[in-house]
């Protein structure tokens, strides 16, 4: 006679029911529930499981966070992100403002030279750092090589990139908000 065990195997978990116990597991990191390397052990745990009963051990000590728990992070996320997108508007409201020059043939420069059309007295900022010209109906920003750099909304220009009324630029650590001229 054969036992009914032998032949029964367990059944193996579903790639839904990984990617729960993953999502229960990103939560628990998320909320210092779990440390770093404990996430990153238990992970490979539930990727590996050959049977619910290994996912099952992999979330042990974790609240089972229903649907309303998952809800209530993804608020809070999204509070979070608000506070910080707010801040970073804030703070580039507060930047003086650069009137754009009327359109003409010759460029603005930009840098500490006694000769640039817009002189800035900062280290930070190059002798000749940029230039803004007029060009296909738009205004584009140059960075003429500069050490430290020149920004367009955060990031870095490599050659040169178009610019509009609103963008923030900078030169080096000075800042400006473009306006429209």
């Amino acid at each position: 006679m054969v036992s009914a065990e032998i032949g029964a195997r367990a059944a193996r978990p579903s790639e839904a029911e990984r990617e729960r116990a993953l999502g229960a597991l990103r939560d628990g990191v998320g909320s210092g529930r779990l440390s770093h390397d404990t996430f990153m052990r238990r992970m490979e745990l539930v990727l590996v499981a050959r049977t619910r009963a290994d996912i099952d051990e992999a979330l042990t000590g974790l609240p089972a966070g229903g649907p309303l728990s998952r809800a209530v992070l993804r608020a809070v996320a999204g509070v979070s992100a608000f506070h910080v997108r707010l801040r970073r508007t804030w703070r580039v409201q507060q930047l003086p403002e650069l009137a754009l020059p009327p359109p003409g043939p010759a460029p603005l420069l930009i840098g500490r030279n006694h000769g640039s059309g817009l002189r800035l007295s900062d280290a930070t900022v190059s002798r000749t750092h940029a230039e803004l010209r007029h060009q296909d109906g738009g205004w584009v920003l140059h960075d003429l090589g500069s050490a430290n750099g020149t920004y367009v909304n955060g990031s870095r220009v490599t050659g040169a990139v178009r610019v509009r009324p609103g963008d923030q630029v900078g030169f080096g650590r000075t800042s400006f908000r473009l306006s429209g001229g």
